[in-house]
């Protein structure tokens, strides 16, 4: 007697992998876009930007602006390469979306909510693609 599970499934992705890569490079995507409005946004106004005294990362706020900057158009890109189905956007997504939180968090201070919705953002996509057979197996 042979059930539903016995059969192979063939080489297709399920649905659930695929929403998988399509949520990842969509958030991929937007987080790209939000770490460049403010890294933009650090570089042109150095006062936008107030840090706390005392706080132990002290960076100058346009080094900072260079750092999103440069982060969002490769999270972008990144995002972009998984909608393709490129095989290096997968490792390279949970890759950049690691240095993406790393990076927020040592910007806590300066912008703090902000910080804190762009990790869960990065958080939410290195989720989304260690998921079993999203990228494939």
């Amino acid at each position: 007697m042979s059930t539903r599970y016995d059969t192979p499934r063939g080489n297709e992705p399920s649905g659930w992998a695929t929403g998988g890569v399509i949520f990842a490079g969509s958030l991929l995507t937007l987080a790209g876009i939000f770490q460049a409005i403010a890294g933009l946004v650090a570089i042109i106004d150095d006062n936008f930007f107030v840090v706390a005294k005392h706080y132990t990362f002290n960076l100058d706020v346009t080094a900072w602006g260079w750092i999103h900057l440069i982060i969002g158009i490769i999270l972008f890109i990144v995002g972009l390469g998984l909608f393709t189905g490129a095989a290096w956007a997968g490792v390279g997504a949970i890759a950049i979306a690691m240095l993406s939180a790393i990076a927020n968090f040592f910007f806590i201070p300066y912008y703090p909510i902000w910080s804190l919705v762009v990790i869960g953002l990065d958080i939410w996509v290195i989720w989304a693609l260690t998921r079993p057979g999203v990228l494939g197996d």
